[in-house]
């Protein structure tokens, strides 16, 4: 458990950076360390490959830096608790005495956002908000921790509208939230690209950011590299960058405050120029 200094500079991470979503474009640079994720599966789950992975997102720009130990790409084998742990186990305190940058935990695992927050992590990026582990809730209260609720599906049905179940989901995984007493100012939501929906449902989801500013909270998209400009533009998971910032530029314009890219410093020069621009 954090002791009472820890605890102090635990709360300042946390709300710095919720303060830097409210007010600025944020970056959060991914950091997998996992075999089998899609695009860097098997490059960084050794301590020092980690740490200096983190070092280098946080040099490129990025404010937070997301660590993530189960690959959930289409198609991926879910894990137990204890397999994800004891791939996070030897990589989260090095990490945390490596870098001043907050971290946040991509997990919907209960057991295994406790024992990380336990440890420092200010953020719980839970890809289920809150819907597949019922001790998710009361575990981001207890550790005061921010929480990112991303939405998501357990298939994809072409037929539903998905804008209306953006909200039916959000709604829900708010009124969890409230109930544990995770106060609202803690909550970022994530449309979940890529996650039980088409490729028109995607699109559309980007485009309801605006619609979501609705609920006055940061808006995170997670777009980096995914599959879905393979099927716009034909490219490999290697030639993706320009599309990757070509909507998180437009979901920007849109209202969008956090973006999780593995490319910290090309958006960060993406944004200057954007925000130059809408300066002048």
């Amino acid at each position: 458990m954090l002791r009472a200094g820890e605890r102090t500079r635990y709360e300042e991470k946390r709300d710095a950076l919720l303060a830097a979503a409210h007010s600025r474009k944020t970056l959060m640079g991914i950091l997998n360390v996992t075999p089998d994720s899609f695009s860097d599966g098997g490059r960084f789950n050794s301590p020092d490959r980690a740490v200096e992975q983190a070092k280098s997102l946080i040099a490129d720009g990025a404010d937070i830096v997301d660590v993530g130990a189960e690959s959930t790409r289409p198609g991926h084998t879910p894990i137990t608790a204890e397999e994800e742990w004891a791939r996070l186990a030897p990589l989260l305190e090095p990490l945390l005495e490596a870098v001043d940058a907050p971290l946040s935990i991509d997990t919907y695992k209960a057991a295994t956002a406790r024992r990380a927050t336990e440890l420092g992590v200010v953020v719980v990026n839970d890809i289920w908000g809150l819907q597949h582990d019922p001790a998710m809730a009361d575990t981001v209260a207890e550790a005061g921790a921010a929480l990112v609720i991303m939405h998501n599906r357990t298939e994809t049905d072409p037929a539903i509208d998905i804008r209306a179940d953006l909200r039916r989901f959000f709604d829900h995984s708010l009124t969890v939230a409230q109930r544990a007493g995770i106060p609202s100012e803690r909550i970022i939501l994530d449309p979940g690209i890529g996650f039980g929906k088409t490729k028109q449902q995607n699109l559309a989801a980007l485009a309801a950011t605006t619609e979501l500013l609705d609920y006055r909270l940061p808006i995170l998209i997670g777009i980096s590299r995914k599959s879905i400009f393979g099927a716009l533009l034909g490219a490999t998971v290697d030639g993706r960058l320009i599309g990757t910032i070509a909507a998180n530029v437009v979901t920007a314009m849109y209202g969008a405050s956090i973006f999780r890219v593995h490319d910290p410093a090309e958006h960060r020069a993406a944004f200057t120029v954007l925000d130059a621009i809408v300066s002048a």
